[in-house]
């Protein structure tokens, strides 16, 4: 997907989590949702945060550095940490969402053709980041319609988060101290409009097929692979099915098979 598309496209996904959390009250807010000790406001307040890291890694690069090396001992603590300061009443929750939202986009689609921002590990092409905002997105996003029994329209804009999932294919093995296999996969993965995203060579005996929503949820580890219509082909692939994470650090518990009554189909809609 065009690479001048995908800081519209973020934009574009992050106004779902302002289209389900507008309107709720303050005891909404506090539902739990499908990851372990997370509420809603905790879900909005990490997503503010993300951002936020996102905007300053753009914006004020060596700001960014002295922050993420103060908190490199313990990367989480600090996150969990940093999120006290993320929670408060509902408006000002959605409020400071909204603008670490619009100043990250803006800071990270300003940054000069050709040049990289620092990140938690290595330094990224803004556009990559972006595309890992549109994996955060996708991820909280589904935590909170699940929270709330409501179904999220799934657009080709998650093509973004298809092809970082295919980019960071290594994440899973090496979160479990694992060594990924040599051999490059084929993906061929069906876009909520009908075409066929293609990745790797065609004549690779690892192959992963299926639809692009049940892809994303897989690699976001927000449905367990039985509940999913992807399939693999291949030993290799196969046990990807598995581990897949789209994001670094600990995999988390994921989710059980069936914890979900109405699966998702190709279509991003509920069966």
């Amino acid at each position: 997907m065009a690479e001048l598309d995908v800081f519209s496209d973020l934009t574009a996904e992050s106004l779902q989590i302002d289209d389900l959390v507008s309107g709720l009250d303050e005891r909404q807010w506090k539902l739990p949702t499908p990851a372990p000790g997370w509420s809603i406001a905790d879900q909005v307040a990490h997503l503010s945060f993300i951002f936020r890291l996102a905007g300053m890694a753009a914006a004020e690069p060596e700001t960014f550095k002295a922050m993420a090396a103060a908190a490199k001992a313990d990367f989480d603590g600090a996150v969990n940490a940093a999120l006290a300061q993320y929670r408060a009443e509902p408006d000002v929750m959605l409020a400071r969402w909204k603008d670490e939202r619009a100043a990250a986009v803006e800071a990270l689609s300003s940054v000069p053709a050709g040049q990289t921002v620092p990140w938690l590990v290595n330094p990224l092409p803004p556009a990559i980041l972006a595309c890992a905002g549109i994996m955060e997105v996708f991820a909280h996003g589904q935590d909170i319609a699940d929270a709330l029994g409501v179904e999220i329209e799934r657009t080709d804009r998650i093509g973004h988060l298809v092809g970082f999932a295919v980019l960071t294919r290594d994440f899973g093995y090496e979160a479990r101290g694992m060594t990924p296999p040599e051999t490059q996969f084929r993906f061929e993965i069906t876009a909520p409009s009908g075409a066929v995203w293609e990745f790797g060579p065609a004549d690779s005996p690892q192959r992963v097929t299926g639809p692009a929503v049940d892809f994303c949820l897989l690699v976001t580890r927000r449905r367990h692979r039985d509940d999913l219509a992807v399939t693999a082909s291949g030993e290799e692939a196969d046990q990807w099915l598995d581990i897949a994470q789209a994001y670094r650090g600990p995999a988390g518990p994921g989710r059980r098979p069936g914890q979900f009554d109405k699966p998702v189909a190709a279509d991003g809609r509920a069966g």
